[in-house]
């Protein structure tokens, strides 16, 4: 497939990460023609570019929810304000975001519509109409679409208006079962950005502060980017009963006791396209993992004027080995722009490896290889080429998970005093206690922006004195503290 590539672009340099972070990010959404604003403030167009991204992530996801055992639907995006209404902590947090249809068909509605922010309520009334028996448990389902929340200060894949998603739904018998596959989401959201986007994250529980609007319990994981911040990468949400009563949703057990089920709701969205944008960028453009790129291997014909012309030929036919090898592959044939045009475009996109075949490179059976990280230029040979590169993927792959693990650490501090903490913060994570009060927390991200990003699940406890106040700790270990996007 090719992606339309426009070649009027200023090739001037984006501003570095160094001196504006936020400059070189909104910068590179745009240059490397993932992204454009569309026509109602906040929301975006998810060019082609972009747009595969999201698509070859979205498919990893689906599968691994497919293979354990859930089951994908689609729900109205139109949701009655009344079903809204139910739940009382669910409303009251999502209030300020929501968008409200009052007008249809020429005429005021009898009562106004949501357009979703998240599909807890109209899932929970069909759950209660689908559900009569303990025979009916599980019940697991996904969902992949759009949610509209209104974002007051929207920026490119991280909050806009409009965005996409997955969400998954499910209902159980009891909360043991409900909290494994809470943690269970949670497990499957780690390995997605550590697998597939090569995102490390630390996966942990949410504070209660912190925590999505009508859940018991909320699960996180979390990734640094490369400004230090921390993003919210995907959550697992642990609801208790609480939409279930809301809603209706109950079975009958074995001895015929009506009970309420226990839900969960779970999610994780084409924010991860600027995660991944975040953690492995650098000044010359995106870097983008082999496994979410949609072009793997460029390669660019090199010559003068019919020389060009007759390289195509045998590039078509190194791309088309390529491809029956498993590896997307572009062969970039445009004659309006020169070489070192063509080599800063697929450095601003990301590709993982660009090769270089010439006449002479031709003659000797070879291609030159680049790495999209790395200096110089290593001929490949022609014969052994689809190996060679499978190799040379799968080796980026891991040396960007490892590149962004050993720039977390770096940027990790465990502190015991306040001093230490915010100094930390300033440039990435403080592990800290916390005595779990709120009042306190509100006071840190004050003095601070920093907020705590999550309860890590892994580590022994550990009992100390709370960072800011000196109360005695609240969680039982240290917690991770950061600025956030």
């Amino acid at each position: 497939m090719a992606y339309p590539l426009h070649v009027a672009r200023d090739e001037r340099g984006v501003t570095p990460q160094s001196e504006d972070f936020s400059a070189w990010y909104n910068e590179i959404v745009f240059r490397a023609e993932l992204v454009d604003r569309g026509p109602v403030r906040g929301t975006m167009v998810m060019r082609p570019y972009g747009y595969r991204i999201w698509e070859l992530l979205q498919a990893d996801i689906d599968r691994r929810i497919k293979e354990t055992g859930h089951v994908n639907a689609y729900f109205p995006l139109l949701i009655p304000e009344s079903y809204m209404r139910r739940e009382a902590e669910h409303v009251e947090g999502f209030s300020p975001e929501l968008a409200i249809v009052t007008h249809a068909g020429g005429k005021e509605l009898e009562e106004p519509l949501i357009i979703r922010p998240t599909s807890e309520t109209v899932i929970g009334e069909m759950m209660a109409k689908w559900i009569s028996s303990h025979r009916d448990l599980p019940m697991l389902l996904n969902q992949w679409a759009n949610v509209v929340r209104w974002e007051l200060r929207p920026r490119m894949f991280l909050r806009t208006t409009e965005f996409l998603w997955q969400e998954g739904h499910t209902a159980h018998a009891d909360e043991a079962d409900a909290m494994s596959e809470t943690l269970l989401a949670l497990t499957m959201y780690g390995q997605v950005a550590r697998d597939v986007a090569a995102m490390p994250v630390i996966e942990g529980e949410k504070t209660p502060g912190e925590r999505f609007a009508g859940a018991r319990r909320t699960f996180t994981v979390e990734g640094m980017m490369r400004d230090g911040r921390a993003l919210q990468s995907g959550t697992s949400h642990y609801m208790g009963e609480n939409f279930a009563r809301a809603f209706g949703i109950q079975y009958s057990a074995d001895n015929g006791e009506l009970r309420f089920c226990h839900t969960t709701s779970w999610g994780m969205s084409a924010r991860m396209v600027g995660g991944v944008i975040m953690t492995h960028g650098d000044d010359k453009g995106l870097v983008l993992p082999p496994l979410l790129a949609p072009y793997q291997v460029v390669i660019v014909p090199i010559g003068r004027g019919d020389q060009a012309e007759q390289m195509l030929q045998p590039a078509s036919e190194l791309a088309e080995r390529l491809r029956r090898a498993g590896i997307r592959t572009h062969v970039d044939a445009r004659q309006q722009v020169s070489p070192g045009f063509k080599f800063n475009d697929w450095e601003m996109r990301g590709v993982p490896i660009r090769l270089e075949l010439g006449p002479r490179d031709l003659a000797q059976g070879s291609a030159l290889m680049s790495l999209r990280i790395g200096a110089g230029k290593t001929p490949v040979s022609l014969d052994s080429a689809p190996a060679r590169l499978m190799f040379e993927l799968t080796a980026f792959q891991g040396m960007l998970l490892q590149r962004a693990t050993d720039f977390r650490d770096a940027h990790t501090v465990t502190v015991n005093s306040w001093e230490e903490f915010t100094e930390a913060v300033k440039t990435g994570w403080a592990i800290a206690f916390h005595c779990g009060q709120q009042d306190c927390e509100d006071d840190i991200k004050a003095a601070t922006s920093a907020t705590p990003r999550c309860i890590p699940t892994v580590g022994e406890p550990e009992e100390g004195l709370c960072v800011r106040c000196n109360a005695p700790s609240g969680y039982g270990k240290r917690i991770v503290f950061g600025r956030s996007y």
